[in-house]
């Protein structure tokens, strides 16, 4: 099956899914505390039953009974060195049972947190998911399921693994706690951004909840879904009875939550802890004359990170990007770096954060140290340590690709111009991990030095990036600002290029902002100014220091003018003042 053809499938009806796995095999006799995949294996008959019960119950697409199966799991019970074996066989045995209805390979947490969040390191997870996957491939699956995740680093790791093996459509569902959050403080909305952006087919979320708290998280995250979203909740909450696990949702109550699932957004509705086959056949009966509207949002301008969503353009506030995280001009914070520290990092990021910036520059580019191990570890710290989402700065392709396989969210790349290495090398690497782009109008021969010439390199951008499906949502354009003190012209060239920018490409916009003013006298009252003039042309975002009174309070009266902050509510260190 291709992304293609499952695409236009949740796009004409409502696609149910199963029921519960786990549940149903204690149900039907499987003792507690042994390998679920192991017992599966055992008792063909009874899970063969079960998956048949499910497709006749209305499921039109059944997972695979492997949501231990990956090697970190199986190894619990002295079984990793049979991950490709026990996958494929058992991939191979429901695609006996249940013919030609759609099969997906189950991919679930492996128990372990993925750096930076904790100790299983990245490519080794990815390295975990795809030995999972490429068995499961092996035995027939039609696609794939990234169930019941509460690291979103890990279902990162799991996605890129399925991408890297082959175009197999995938389903990301994360689960999260009564707060909305996943078990390390992801909320939905910017699960949703990173996660399709990053490739995935469908998002949404299972278990942890019943049916009317899913129903409140899928009604979040359709205003910014631009790709089908699942729901997989429990048959209500769970209760100890006799020692054990009971749910009490019926399956008439649980299939009478269907039709509100599908105004909330959802495109794809199964059951998870708990519900049978009756629940899935209640599913269908009381959504069988519903219709379910395809995505409306063709792209998101939008970045995030592990904990943080910041959506950018006209209708939201004004960004700024902190600029102090860069080596340039900077002493002491090259001193640190040269002794591999990132104490001034840690300390730049705490006080940008704490002056009211949206996005944290990161640029390890300094002679002498390695560029790549710094940026790493910064991306790591970062993570950690900080909300804000991240803009990867630096000219080195190779350190662009690592840092944006690396970083668990959405991140801004800054940059991409018309210089063939950057087209040929970052440019593909970007759009691989679902970055936004920083299009800026240089080219091998060098900086246009009008706008019409900056505008038809942003024009030559904007198509080299349709190869890679990037939209002008993706892209953030550079008004590419130089020092008014060689030409008095050069700030004119900027703001024509910024209101071309917003009102006929359509596009974000972002400068940096202290170059207007290079060498010149009372430098901040011209950044400050300039900031004006350019926002009323439409810039969206800033690369700029949010240490500066006079930038910030720029920003804060502009939004407040705009209606964006109408309050003056959102107001940073000494300007709350």
């Amino acid at each position: 099956m291709t992304r293609d053809t499952f695409k236009n499938l949740c796009s004409k009806n409502l696609l149910i899914l199963d029921g519960a796995t786990g549940t149903e095999f204690i149900r039907r006799g499987m003792p507690g505390s042994v390998c679920t995949e192991q017992w599966a294996l055992d008792n063909k008959d009874t899970v063969a039953a079960m998956q048949r019960e499910y497709k006749h119950a209305g499921s039109a697409l059944v997972y695979t009974p492997t949501f231990g199966g990956n090697r970190y799991k199986l190894s619990e019970f002295g079984l990793g060195d049979q991950t490709r074996e026990i996958n494929t066989e058992l991939a191979r045995r429901s695609r006996e049972s249940i013919g030609d209805t759609l099969l997906f390979g189950d991919l679930a947490p492996t128990g372990k947190f993925v750096d930076p969040f904790g100790d299983l390191a990245f490519e080794d997870a990815v390295a975990c998911y795809k030995e999972q996957a490429a068995a499961l491939a092996g035995g027939g699956v039609d696609g794939f399921v990234i169930e019941t995740m509460m690291d979103i680093q890990e279902a990162r790791a799991a996605l890129i693994a399925v991408r890297e093996l082959d175009n197999y459509p995938v389903m990301v569902s994360m689960t999260f706690d009564n707060t909305a959050h996943t078990l390390n403080g992801t909320d939905p909305v910017s699960a949703l951004i990173t996660l399709q952006a990053l490739g995935a087919d469908a998002v949404g979320c299972n278990c942890s909840t019943g049916p009317s708290g899913m129903i409140d998280i899928i009604t979040t995250l359709k205003p910014h879904a631009r790709v089908p979203l699942c729901a997989k909740p429990n048959a209500g909450h769970p209760r100890l009875v006799d020692g054990v696990t009971t749910f009490d949702m019926g399956p008439d109550e649980f299939g009478s939550y269907g039709p509100a699932f599908i105004k909330a957004g959802a495109a794809i509705i199964g059951g998870c802890c708990g519900t049978t086959p009756a629940h899935i056949a209640a599913v269908r009966n009381a959504t069988q004359r519903h219709t379910v509207a395809p995505p409306q949002v063709l792209s998101v301008g939008a970045l995030s990170s592990a904990r943080q969503t910041v959506f950018l353009g006209q209708r939201h506030p004004f960004a700024v990007v902190g600029e102090r995280i860069n080596p340039t001009g900077k002493k002491a914070l090259q001193a640190e770096l040269r002794k591999n520290s990132l104490l001034k990092v840690k300390q730049y990021a705490q006080e940008q954060a704490r002056r009211g910036a949206a996005v944290l520059d990161v640029n390890m580019g300094l002679s002498g140290i390695d560029e790549m191990n710094m940026m790493l570890n910064s991306i790591r710290l970062l993570s950690r340590m900080s909300p804000l989402p991240l803009c990867i700065d630096t000219s080195n392709p190779a350190v662009a690709e690592a840092a944006l396989r690396l970083c668990p969210g959405r991140a801004l790349v800054n940059s991409i111009s018309g210089e063939r290495e950057r087209i040929e090398k970052t440019l593909p690497a970007a759009a691989r991990y679902g970055a936004m782009i920083i299009a800026l109008p240089l080219t091998d021969q060098g900086i246009p030095p009008t706008a019409a010439g900056r505008i038809a390199v942003v024009e030559s951008l904007v198509d080299e990036a349709a190869l890679y499906g990037c939209t002008v949502d993706d892209l953030v354009v550079d008004g590419l600002v130089m020092t008014i003190s060689s030409n008095p012209e050069a700030a004119a060239v900027t703001l024509d290029c910024i209101e071309w920018s917003t009102n006929t490409l359509g596009s974000n916009s972002i400068v940096g902002l202290s170059n207007v003013s290079f060498g010149m006298p009372e430098r901040k009252w011209i950044n400050t100014a300039f900031l004006g003039m350019a926002m009323g042309r439409g810039l969206s975002m800033a690369i700029a220091n949010p240490s500066s009174d006079s930038i910030m309070a720029a920003v804060q009266a502009c939004n407040a003018l705009r209606g964006k902050d109408t309050g003056m509510h959102k107001r940073n260190g000494e300007l709350a003042e």
